[in-house]
């Protein structure tokens, strides 16, 4: 059995993303763990930024629990995600907490800052994770770089509306009644997304695009990833082998 980590900006960022491709290993009997770099506390038109934070921090344990996943926050500033120091060490220590052979995080170009800047994060901390001299906080260096994959951008497209294509996808059909409902215990998002966004219902947004990349790869609903297998990164296919019987490839 593998170990896996889901890691992204926000609360609902992976409900989105990869949570079909979540319940699919957790089914299978893998440990599935979540994090995201921030509790998502700018998500909301009201002023209290730790309410917010500690509402959405319980939404997305709620989300994980569905599938038996533990959920942890990095306590990032939600919109202060950067690539520094401080924070490549915050993140280099959740890697290390979850001891993941598998690590699925943002694309590297997406609409929002946050994404891009944890998809570099977490790219590097695969890095660092087993150098033993780069310190970071109790949880032991790990023994190799974990295998990286990076989940589709928001839509499917960069900030300039080029359209990122993804290496394989996941067919999730059959669990795609339980990604909806991770999604569904977001409920503090329905309003903040229809008025930042002006998307009037996310989960049917949702619906549509998991539909989308579906038909792009023959399917009712698939999720897209790429794998990031530049020198010293395994480029071996952990994740492909793990979901065989519900892996797409691309035409």
């Amino acid at each position: 059995m593998a170990t896996i980590l889901a890691i992204h900006a926000h609360p609902d960022d992976i409900e989105h993303l990869c949570a079909g491709t979540l319940a699919l290993l957790a089914q299978a009997g893998h440990t599935v763990l979540i994090v995201t770099a921030t509790a998502g506390e700018c998500g909301s038109a009201g002023p209290d930024l730790a309410a917010t934070g500690a509402i959405r921090k319980a939404e997305a344990a709620a989300a994980a629990a569905r599938i038996g996943a533990e959920y942890r926050c990095a306590d990032l500033p939600d919109l202060g995600v950067f690539n520094d120091d401080p924070s490549r060490r915050r993140i280099t220590e959740m890697l290390r907490w979850s001891q993941a052979e598998i690590v699925l995080t943002a694309s590297p170009a997406d609409y929002h800052p946050d994404h891009e800047a944890i998809s570099v994060l977490v790219r590097d901390a695969c890095f660092a994770v087993s150098v033993p001299n780069y310190a970071t906080g109790p949880a032991a260096p790990m023994a190799a770089i974990p295998h990286l994959y990076f989940m589709d951008p928001i839509r499917g497209r960069d900030r300039d509306g080029t359209p990122v294509v993804p290496h394989f996808a996941v067919d999730i059909s059959d669990v795609f009644e339980t990604k909806a409902a991770m999604l569904s215990e977001h409920e503090s998002q329905h309003a903040w997304v229809a008025q930042q966004h002006a998307i009037i219902d996310h989960l049917a947004s949702m619906r549509d695009w998991s539909a989308k990349r579906g038909r792009d790869f023959g399917c009712a609903y698939a999720e897209g990833f790429r794998q990031y297998t530049h020198t010293p990164y395994p480029r071996t296919p952990r994740l492909q082998d793990l979901l065989a019987g519900a892996l797409r490839a691309s035409s």
